[in-house]
């Protein structure tokens, strides 16, 4: 983990020297204060307080050189450093760091981020000095983000403004138990400091021709993998293997739509179902039920560049073992290596409860 926050990193401040981005770029400050989403009965005890915390990021202005900054509106992306106070003593607090984007509407006023990073908490679950956190069993997690804020640019002397509305996430996708994860959602407030010029400028790309964006159908094969623990705390991490088979669909330059199918092995379903066989003999489940599942699934990729945004929404249509809801989810950003290799980051949920956190790789065929 501490080497995937180094490559994180390098390759974003190499990006941004390479460019020389840091001539045109903004700085943003934002303040927030929060509510706990009661997603389990298990956070009943830990909500004692409104959750509050500092949102600072440093943004790249995109100018329409490349074709796709013009078909979002001229986004900006960038990094940033999260911090938030629960104020529980159980919960501690947290720190994020990762990436973002914004996305402008209403002639640039009305702006909506997106953001997932990596994050630390400074009070995991321990049985003996922490045993009532049942949200983070680890130190490290995924982070998420969202916000939609109204925004006003240089009011006085290249400072602006933003007020708007802030959702954050944290979870370890059941890589170690406890890990029912926490969700916020506040108001924010904050500041933001343009280090270039104040009059936004955009290449102008009236005169270019416009091309017809089509492609065929396409396949493809992912595996998706990585650790988890069953819901028994300290019954160990196990490796699971996602194997995804589906096919899908560019409508246009920014949006595919997908359909597959795949196998899910679990390998920490195994001890987990001895276990239900023996202390809960009256659930039917024994030590020769299958812990494999087959999942049908429909998607939506945004793409944004190399970069894509994945969502999708699934059914299993075969679970012997009934551990987790029948419809499962999974959102994660993938990264095109070459236009047929991809690799990816996700987080496979039911509902608010975080199964899996899956590094995968695949191919577009």
């Amino acid at each position: 983990m501490r080497a995937l926050i180094c490559v994180f990193f390098l390759v974003f401040f190499g990006t941004c020297v390479a460019q020389n981005v840091f001539q045109s770029g903004q700085v943003d400050a934002n303040f927030f204060r929060s509510n706990i989403l009661l997603h389990s009965p298990d956070l009943t005890q830990l909500i004692t307080g409104h959750p509050e915390g500092a949102l600072i990021s440093y943004s790249v202005k995109t100018d329409g050189n490349e074709d796709w900054e013009s078909l979002y509106n001229y986004p900006d992306y960038g990094g940033y450093f999260l911090y938030q106070d629960f104020k529980n003593p159980i919960l501690g607090k947290n720190y994020a760091i990762g990436v973002h984007y914004n996305f402008y509407f209403l002639k640039r006023h009305l702006m909506l981020n997106v953001a997932q990073g990596i994050a630390m908490t400074t009070n995991p679950y321990d049985k003996v000095s922490n045993p009532k956190n049942s949200a983070f069993g680890s130190k490290i997690m995924a982070n998420i983000d969202f916000g939609l804020s109204y925004k006003k640019e240089n009011i006085f002397n290249k400072f602006g403004i933003q007020a708007g509305f802030i959702y954050t996430h944290f979870s370890m996708g059941r890589t170690k138990s406890p890990n029912s994860g926490i969700n916020t959602y506040g108001l924010n407030v904050g500041l933001n400091y343009n280090l270039g010029e104040t009059k936004f400028k955009v290449i102008d790309t009236t005169n270019m021709p416009t091309m017809k964006f089509t492609e065929p159908v396409k396949l493809n094969i992912v595996f998706r993998g990585g650790v988890n623990e069953s819901p028994i705390i300290g019954s160990g991490q196990e490796p699971f293997y996602h194997f995804g088979f589906y096919v899908d669909k560019r409508l246009n330059r920014k949006s595919a739509i997908q359909i597959g199918t795949e196998l899910f092995l679990t390998t920490s379903f195994k001890e987990y179902l001895k276990f239900q066989a023996i202390a809960y003999p009256e659930t039917g489940v024994t030590q020769s039920t299958d812990y494999k599942r087959l999942g049908i699934f429909i998607g939506h990729e945004l793409f944004i560049n190399r970069i894509s945004v994945e969502t999708q929404i699934g059914y299993y249509a075969y679970r012997p073992f009934k551990l987790d809801d029948v419809v499962y989810e999974r959102v994660g950003v993938k990264y095109y290596i070459t236009p047929k290799i991809f690799t990816g980051l996700a987080v496979k949920t039911h509902g608010f409860l975080a199964e899996a956190l899956e590094f995968g790789i695949g191919v577009r065929l």
